[in-house]
């Protein structure tokens, strides 16, 4: 994954002017969760969410969806342990950042 990191900074432009100012201590859980600038995975917890509710809780029929879940927070995590070695703030890409990353990849690693 380091070498596919390197490229990824290869493809930073420069600092975004336009970030959302507030303070994420301030912000309740389910607001942080639910806000795509800081959960990477929304798509993925909103697909596994959907899935138990349509199956009635059934964790077994929802697995794939907990895999791909389980894939994106792995992957999202590496880059952000990553950043912060490398001193990049913020540690986790914005959803603007997170898409050109993931078009540079051609398709989601998860």
């Amino acid at each position: 994954m380091n070498d596919q990191y390197q490229q990824l900074l290869s493809l930073k432009e420069k600092p975004h002017t336009e970030k959302k100012q507030y303070n994420i201590d301030f912000m309740s859980p389910k607001h942080r969760l639910q806000d795509h600038d800081i959960n990477p995975c929304l798509m993925e917890s909103d697909a596994s969410r959907k899935c138990l509710e349509a199956n009635q809780s059934n964790k077994d029929m929802c697995a794939i969806y907990f895999l791909k879940y389980k894939s994106c927070r792995k992957f999202w995590h590496g880059i952000m342990m990553q950043r912060r070695q490398d001193g990049i703030k913020p540690h986790m890409p914005i959803a603007e950042e997170r898409k050109r990353i993931l078009a540079s990849l051609g398709e989601a690693p998860y």
